[in-house]
């Protein structure tokens, strides 16, 4: 036994010791070598039984604990990685078998308390830090209301007519049945499966992020493959299904939808034909109009029932173009955008802005980011720019503004910057404001300057009216974003409300392209501190000893390090602090609610003879290589990843947080979420883990959130982030729930689970309600 101890003490030091080398040869830290030398010691002195084994491994044990406790102080999480390997081959050297087979130099047995003492002491430490959370922020945000707060367009406080259940975008329901005092107590009220599951063809990106809409007595929704379907509210019972036989293609990214638009008409009478309508859009780049009573498809409406979102592109690669978020109908127009494949081609579709008449489907206006002044309806023949920036996510409304809000993304391929348009740079990864009748540009706010790493603005803008300690009253726009940034503008002018600053960005981007100086910063911000080697993370001294190799090895001098032909480490990566779920709102408490996640990523520049040949059964995917056909690099991307899988940097790597929009001032952070379902043995621990989806709160002040890649729903309170309940989920819940009541009174949440192809959650088809009993 002794023999085969010291055996692999031998190969832990050489592994630690060779991989400590080239750790100090980046500049890395000294400790694995130092770890890996003592440990090929330990196993010399076992090998000649020699019972100054145990005192060399009590002084490694105190040394490294030591050491662990500089790095990362008593967090947990840090120092289980840091020290178990070496605790555990302590314990194993005071078993009877290992210690009885040593000769101190009196030739006695050799006593276990030079050894026991130093494991008791760490395993003390660790019990100690297991007792705290350094992370953890408590705090609480303001209870008191505004005496008068807008919610947006007019409907039954039971009622949820637009995806943030109105055209502002808060996802806050004025409903209050369910409240911080019961939420324990919710049930599951109707379960319904919609048939349409991920299917072994489809690509990898096939995901279920719908909130449901719910209009008098109906639920509608849509699914990843383009079902549009209505369900009894009460009942959860099918009213009708349509399927619009999108089809599958290899090429898109994103097999998905977010959700319909509802628009009733009201210059006929309710019970005709189509006077109330459903649109659906779909993965084939169409928008399809239905009776919302029959789902029936209304042939009135564009082509038969079909507008055909691809006229006026110069070039049409069928699955590079089609719009995953439902369209936005305000003033008899239905105003959309499109999500373009990232990093797939420099001949890909227009990311053009267009407004439709509601009923006829003519074209109104169309506003290109590239060709921005001219807004009247594109001339037969003419086509729009060629991959100007586009809008991928959901749109706002102030109708009493007569403006429309929206993310705008950067023109592909992200990652390369060069010969991009003057009007590319003014409104790439910005927020603009539209007018409503004309798409005339009204303003625009850019929240990354020259942006060569995917920092698209992914939410819908959240509208509400601030009220300002003078007790002035502005209407103000929250425009949530990938680094972290969350930018609280004046709507009306896009004139920052809570100071918008600019700090020096590094430099250094490849010969051929440039970086901005300097990028904006806002000062309500959840921007993460810059990684250092000590952050690197693994299961155990190994994986993380690759990881700090990894750290040193990729570029990185911190936010919006430029892409590199070394590779580059992107944090926060562009899979976003906050993504398309957004944040929540209560415009009566003025209070935000969101979900901050923090992955970094890697982006690898290839040129363009590098690239191996497409294979043919590559699949649509931002993960992995991005082609980038037609430019002089593609791009290899993904997380920030250990040998084992999991992330590099250390946990936690999602939050729940609270903020008071009065203040500008962050109120709690807390850890959301288990590896519950991330690990291959259902462990429940709670480090924070990411997420992607949307929250949405209630006037009961409860705050619901799916989104975190184990699979439960859960209630928090939204006064301190307080996990008040939770359900278990057949399948991942990266949706974002909703709440409505029937004409009883009695107020349900809907959450749709369905999976998330990119984050590897189960899944699923289901459609759950919840209940108080």
């Amino acid at each position: 036994m002794i023999l085969i101890t010291s055996l692999l003490l031998t190969l832990f030091g050489l592994v630690l010791g060779a991989g400590g080398i080239w750790l100090v040869v980046l500049g890395g830290s000294p400790v694995y070598l130092a770890i890996g030398i003592v440990l090929l010691l330990v196993a010399l002195l076992l090998y000649r039984r020699s019972a100054f084994a145990l005192w060399v491994h009590a002084l490694l044990i105190l040394a490294a604990l030591a050491w662990a406790i500089w790095e990362v102080g008593f967090d947990w999480w840090q120092l289980g990685p840091r020290g178990g390997l070496i605790i555990l081959i302590g314990l194993w050297l005071l078993t009877p078998w290992i210690r009885r087979s040593l000769r101190s130099g009196d030739g006695a047995v050799p006593s276990a308390w030079p050894l026991a003492i130093p494991v008791l002491a760490a395993i003390a430490v660790a019990g100690y830090s297991m007792t705290i959370d350094p992370h953890d922020m408590p705090g609480e945000l303001p209870k008191e209301g505004a005496a008068v707060a807008s919610l947006g367009n007019l409907m039954p406080p039971g009622d949820w007519h637009q995806y943030g259940r109105t055209q502002f975008g808060q996802r806050y329901s004025p409903l209050d049945q369910i409240n911080t005092g019961n939420v324990a107590n919710l049930k599951e009220a109707w379960r319904y499966q919609t048939g349409d599951v991920k299917l072994p063809d489809d690509i990898g990106e096939t995901t279920y992020q719908v909130t449901p809409l719910k209009v008098g007595d109906t639920l509608y929704l849509c699914t990843p493959h383009n079902l549009a379907i209505a369900l009894d509210a009460e009942s959860g019972k099918e009213k009708w299904k349509f399927d619009a036989k999108p089809g599958l293609n290899p090429d898109r990214q994103h097999q998905t939808c977010r959700g319909v638009t509802y628009w009733a008409e009201t210059r006929v009478a309710a019970d005709q034909p189509c006077a109330a309508r459903v649109y659906l859009p779909t993965s084939d780049a169409r928008l399809i109009a239905l009776d919302a009573v029959t789902g029936k498809v209304c042939e009135s409406f564009a082509d038969k029932g079909v507008l055909h979102l691809e006229a006026g592109m110069k070039y049409n690669p069928a699955g590079y173009y089609y719009s995953t978020s439902p369209p936005t109908a305000v003033d008899d127009k239905l105003i959309i955008g499109g999500a373009v494949n990232d990093n797939y081609s420099t001949e890909e579709q227009s990311g053009v802005i267009r407004a439709f008449d509601i009923r006829t489907g003519a074209l109104l206006w169309n506003w290109d980011s590239g060709n921005p002044e001219d807004t009247a309806p594109i001339a037969e023949g003419k086509t729009y720019t060629t991959n100007s920036p586009n809008s991928w996510s959901v749109f706002s409304v102030d109708d009493r503004l007569g403006l429309v809000y929206i993310p705008l993304g950067n023109q592909v391929p992200d990652q390369l910057g060069m010969g991009r348009s003057e009007n590319v740079e003014r409104f790439s990864s910005s927020i603009v404001a539209l007018d409503i009748l004309t798409g005339k540009l009204r303003w625009v706010r850019q929240t990354v300057h020259h942006d060569l790493w995917d920092m698209d603005v992914p939410a819908q803008p959240v509208l509400f009216d601030l009220t300002k300690a003078d007790g002035s009253i502005v209407p103000a726009l929250v425009g949530p974003t990938k680094q972290g940034d969350i930018y609280v503008l004046d709507r009306r002018t896009g004139e920052p409300i809570i100071p918008v600053k600019e700090i020096p960005a590094p430099g250094g981007a490849i010969p051929e392209d440039f970086t901005a100086p300097t990028q904006p910063i806002s000062d309500l911000t959840f921007s993460p501190p810059p990684l250092q080697e000590k952050d690197m993370w693994g299961v155990s001294l190994f994986d993380q000893l690759m990881c700090r190799i990894d750290f040193h090895r990729l570029k990185y001098e911190g936010r919006y390090t430029p892409p590199s032909l070394q590779g580059t480490i992107v944090y926060p990566g562009n899979f976003g602090v906050f993504n398309w779920g957004s944040v929540a709102v209560d415009p009566e408490r003025q209070i935000m609610f969101g979900m901050p996640t923090y992955l970094a990523f890697t982006s690898r520049l290839v040129p363009r003879a590098d690239i191996p040949p497409k294979g043919s059964n590559e699949k649509g995917s931002e993960q992995g290589l991005n082609r980038n056909e037609g430019a002089p690099y593609g791009v290899y991307m993904g997380p920030f990843l250990g040998p084992l899988g999991i992330p590099c940097q250390s946990p936690p790597w999602g939050y729940v947080t609270g903020v008071d929009l009065k203040s500008g001032k962050i109120a709690y952070k807390h850890k959301n979420g288990t590896v519950y379902d991330m690990t291959p043995l259902p462990l429940p621990f709670k480090l924070g883990v990411p997420g992607i989806g949307g929250p949405m709160l209630t006037r009961g002040g409860v705050a619901f959130l799916g989104a975190a890649v184990d699979n439960y729903l859960r209630a928090y309170d939204v006064t301190n982030g307080r996990e008040l309940w939770r359900a278990r989920l057949p399948a991942g819940g990266q949706a974002t729930p909703m709440s409505y009541a029937t004409a009883d009174g009695k107020q349900y949440v809907v959450m749709v689970a369905g999976g998330h192809g990119s984050v590897g959650t189960k899944p699923g088809d289901y459609v759950i309600a919840y209940t108080l009993p």
